[in-house]
Parts: structure tokens; sequence; C-alpha cells
């Protein structure tokens, strides 16, 4: 058996918050972990959708991210975008 090489294994304590919200046109299942680990940005985790990203600031004015990271069409997109605003 060969040994396994670890890139890191690392313990952390974190902040979860689990949210559900109902926008226009579908339901937001969220769990939103705060964790040292990604340079201040939160690990948003779609849990309906089986999906995550991790999401700063600068994530949310990108152009097509939570589009394509949470496979929404605009309008949801923007309705994920102004509640994350208010966290993140």
């Amino acid at each position: 058996m060969t040994e396994r090489f670890y890139l890191y294994d690392d313990t952390e304590n974190t902040k979860t918050r689990f949210v559900s919200f109902v926008g226009e046109n579908q339901r937001f299942d969220l769990a939103i972990v705060q964790t040292n680990r990604h340079y201040g940005k939160h690990l948003v985790l779609d849990m309906q959708g089986n999906r995550f990203a991790i999401i700063g600031p600068d994530d949310l004015e990108e152009e097509g991210y939570l589009e394509f990271a949470f496979q929404l069409n605009e309008e949801d997109a923007e309705e994920l975008r102004n509640f994350l605003a208010e966290i993140v």
C-alpha cells in the first residue's frame, strides 16, 4: 500500500448560515459557510441544485458568474445576487 501524499489536511471552525427564500420563479435553499480558508470569501452551497461556489464581492460583480456557477437564468441570478450582496 502506498503512502498518501496530502497537500493539506486542516480542521477549522466555521460559521454556517442556512437560509431558504422564494424568488419570483424559484426557491433558493442555501448553506453559506464563512471560513478563513478562502481569503474572506464565502462558500455558497445550493442544496437543491447540488452546486456550490466560492463567492466574494468581486464575484458578484463579474458578469455571468452566478448564472454559470448555479446554472441560473439572468432573472434568477439577479435575485440571488441581490441576496448575496447583503451578506458577502
